[in-house]
């Protein structure tokens, strides 16, 4: 059974990191890009990990894949705020059609 459950987990990361993908492509800015990006490779990657410590239980391999899923859950997010901190500070500005820009009205207000 858990074999089962985990080939379906295993095969809605691959879709969350396919569309991922898709998303890095289609998206217009860099901001919406790491949007994508992180969200879609947090779920994605932390759902293959899942359905391998599914497949596997608490083996070795099983608690690895339990770490890793820490280890991204921790970072993936963290990195994606930051580069796009850095993106809209060292002038990179957001594409056309944004509608809301609460980041530069804050830098606004503090100058």
């Amino acid at each position: 059974m858990n074999e089962k459950i985990g080939m379906v987990v295993i095969v809605l990361g691959l879709a969350f990191d396919f569309f991922g993908c898709v998303g890095l492509i289609r998206f217009p800015d860099v901001y919406n890009r790491l949007q994508a990006s992180a969200k879609c490779v947090t779920l994605g990657t932390c759902g293959i990990l899942l359905g391998l410590f599914l497949f596997k239980g608490f083996s070795g391999a099983g608690i690895k894949a339990l770490l890793c899923m820490v280890f991204i859950l921790l970072t993936a997010p963290v990195s994606a705020h930051a580069l796009a901190r850095a993106a809209y500070r060292s002038g990179v500005k957001p594409w056309g059609g944004t509608v809301v820009d609460h980041y530069g009205e804050d830098l606004e207000n503090i100058k």
